[in-house]
């Protein structure tokens, strides 16, 4: 197998196929004759875990910038929260009560991959966590647009197989939760929230830490459900309490539809349309 070259000098792939094809002796079946970047059993080791997190810092990253990513529109939210037309099938009422935002989610993943689709698909692509839920309803709302979308996805003992509706070429795994949080954020134009359980919360809480702390310019961040997310947290409490301050409180908005999310994204800069939205 021939590989072009960027430079003059042999290049790692050409390498890899002529260290394939090398006599079977015990020498060349030793483990340390293996090259160290085509050794996995090396590459697993503890000691290269440094190595690891670059590895899953660049790849995302290079094939991002190499497809024309230049921002997205995050999607968080929950697994579980199945299709109105599968409402029946979940394991609580309440569940069953949140299936109302897929369709939320399908359809805002659809207003803002038409959108995207006016730079070509460079800006505001839509990105998921790449399972199901909530998640698939933002790929699959991007694929009801003719558009693309990204999907994050990460092994587990369970949920771990992207959904159906994620571009196969955007569809990424990762091994490290850090790192696949960076990717998240490290494009994002807005971040909106879905309800969900413990991954979704903690998506939710390191973005607005970052928001919060200087670390990460401040972006739309919307939470979708206010009956929802203000059911699971006393968002006054804390500010009663002095643990965040009064104003941090402004960092986020609740909405319900998806059009609403879409104009506030639209929006965000203007204060007359933030101070307008009811309950802050």
């Amino acid at each position: 197998m021939s590989h072009k070259s960027k430079h003059p000098l042999r290049d790692a792939n050409t390498d890899r196929d002529a260290a394939d094809d090398v006599p079977i002796t015990p020498q060349t079946q030793a483990p340390a004759y293996k090259l160290a970047f085509n050794d996995f059993d090396f590459m697993c080791r503890d000691e290269l875990r440094p190595v690891r997190l670059q590895l899953e810092l660049l790849k995302p990253e290079m094939m991002l910038d190499e497809y024309g990513v230049k921002s997205t529109i995050v999607l968080f939210g929950g697994a579980r929260i199945p299709e109105p037309a599968k409402k029946d099938t979940a394991r609580t009422k309440t569940l069953s009560d949140l299936s109302r935002f897929y369709d939320e989610a399908r359809e805002f993943a659809r207003l803002m991959t038409l959108k995207s689709k006016e730079s070509d698909g460079q800006e505001d692509v839509v990105v998921t966590g790449g399972g199901p839920g909530v998640m698939e309803a933002g790929n699959r709302g991007a694929i009801d647009a003719d558009g693309v979308s990204i999907g994050l996805n990460i092994v587990l003992p369970f949920e771990q197989a992207p959904n159906e509706y994620v571009t196969p070429d955007l569809c990424f795994n990762f091994h490290y939760f850090a790192v696949r949080k960076m990717h998240f954020l490290m494009r994002a134009k807005a971040i909106c929230v879905f309800p969900g359980g413990f991954g979704t919360l903690d998506e939710t809480f390191e973005a607005l830490t970052l928001i919060q702390t200087g670390r990460m310019e401040r972006v739309p961040f919307l939470l979708f459900g206010r009956e929802f997310w203000e059911s699971i947290i006393n968002w006054d409490a804390l500010a009663d309490a002095g643990t965040i301050s009064a104003e941090d409180l402004d960092l986020f908005r609740f909405v319900e539809t998806a059009q609403e999310a879409v104009e506030l994204i639209e929006n965000w800069g203007e204060p007359s349309a933030r101070e307008s939205v009811p309950g802050r």
